[in-house]
């Protein structure tokens, strides 16, 4: 080859060769030109990948193009597409990813070129606010694909140990806001609305504190106070014989509060601790012998009429259940002060007047289920007498 070019040049005349030299020397001088005209322009792709090139390509657009980039319309890139090249300049290019974004809900498909979820969610417009949630991490990378959910809180009233507060949430279940608002609540406490209620802005909440305890509590029983006939001791005169004694029952209750106040009560248990004794009392019959005609004053028993020992015991017609109103209708009601005894009739006839020691002149016009044989039970105004008078012997005097 070095020796056909050196025939080649050996034929050529002095000028020809000093052509083809300057010719030569020319492209030479063109190619070292050409090379040192091009830009050379730095790449940034999405603010990691460095890339440099040098080109003689007149636009953004074209030296990407030249270097086989795929832009798509909503990538950003800096400068823009039709800006022309210069020297030792840098073109950032930021591809676009296409994410999902739910904001409060309304879930749609965006483009976007941010680098984190911090950038997308100012991109987006949206003021994050410390009780908002939000699916991702602030510092969490865009990916394709991605999604991304976003809530913005809103108030709630809650009402509980004796305070009110406004909480800011996004919970959607009232035991999802109480656990992330860091209420504690028992098996027992009452939530209102339910723990499983659906909340809104709209809703208050309240949680009752409920307790149930056991209280003891001893009551007193009164005791009896029961008389016996003493014929030793004279008519009027009384003695007690024996004291009485108040028993002591004690009674267990269920009790529940909420929020310290007492809402219910319920006997659970209930104990004889003492027995009650019954107080003796002797009552004086002893009294000189009286005669009253038949058919007088009434004061006295008769002289003629027969007399019988019973046990007496005392009623009022003002109690539960009672009409008042006697077997052979005396309205006890509208006479509360009328002297009426109880009597067995076969022993008794009904109507008949009948003399009671200690009681005086009644009429015997009631009976009762437990007067049977010689027992007698005495009409009084009220409860109290009745409960004073007890069970007592007395000499009964039938009149006619």
């Amino acid at each position: 080859m070095n020796s056909k070019l050196n025939s080649f040049f050996s034929r050529l005349t002095t000028g020809k060769r000093l052509a083809l030299v300057l010719v030569a020397i020319l492209l030479m001088i063109t190619a070292a030109v050409y090379q040192t005209t091009k830009a050379t322009v730095t790449i940034v792709k999405d603010a990691k990948e460095n890339i440099t090139v040098t080109t003689h390509a007149k636009t953004v657009g074209e030296l990407l193009n030249e270097q086989g980039f795929k832009m798509k319309d909503e990538d950003d890139i800096t400068p823009s597409l039709q800006d022309p090249i210069a020297g030792n300049m840098t073109v950032e290019w930021a591809q676009a990813k296409q994410i999902s974004v739910s904001n409060n809900g309304e879930e749609k498909d965006v483009w976007t070129t941010a680098a984190t979820v911090e950038e997308l969610v100012d991109e987006q417009g949206i003021t994050l606010d410390k009780n908002d949630y939000l699916s991702k991490h602030i510092d969490t990378p865009i990916e394709e694909g991605m999604q991304v959910t976003y809530e913005s809180a809103f108030p709630v009233n809650v009402k509980y140990d004796g305070e009110k507060e406004e909480i800011m949430t996004t919970s959607t279940t009232v035991a999802d806001l109480l656990e992330d608002a860091g209420v504690e609540v028992s098996d027992e406490d009452r939530i209102e609305p339910g723990e499983d209620k659906e909340i809104t802005g709209k809703t208050d909440i309240e949680v009752v504190r409920v307790e149930k305890v056991t209280d003891v509590v001893e009551e007193e029983i009164d005791y009896a106070t029961v008389t016996r006939r003493d014929d030793s001791l004279p008519k009027g005169e009384e003695e007690v014989v024996e004291d009485g004694k108040k028993g002591i029952i004690e009674k267990r209750y269920e009790v529940v509060l909420e929020d310290g106040e007492e809402v219910s009560r319920e006997l659970i248990e209930e104990k004889q601790i003492e027995e009650s004794e019954d107080k003796v009392v002797a009552v004086g019959a002893r009294e000189p012998a009286v005669t009253a005609s038949r058919g007088g004053s009434g004061n006295n028993p008769s002289s003629n009429g027969r007399t019988i020992s019973m046990q007496a015991t005392a009623y009022t017609a003002n109690c539960s259940g009672c009409t008042g109103v006697t077997a052979t209708g005396v309205n006890l009601n509208n006479s509360p002060n009328k002297k009426v005894v109880a009597v067995d009739p076969s022993v008794i006839p009904l109507g008949s007047r009948v003399y009671v020691e200690g009681y005086g002149e009644a009429v015997a016009a009631d009976t009762g289920g437990a007067i049977k044989g010689n027992k007698i039970d005495l009409h009084v105004p009220s409860k109290a007498e009745a409960g004073r008078f007890g069970r007592q012997t007395v000499e009964v005097t039938i009149l006619d």
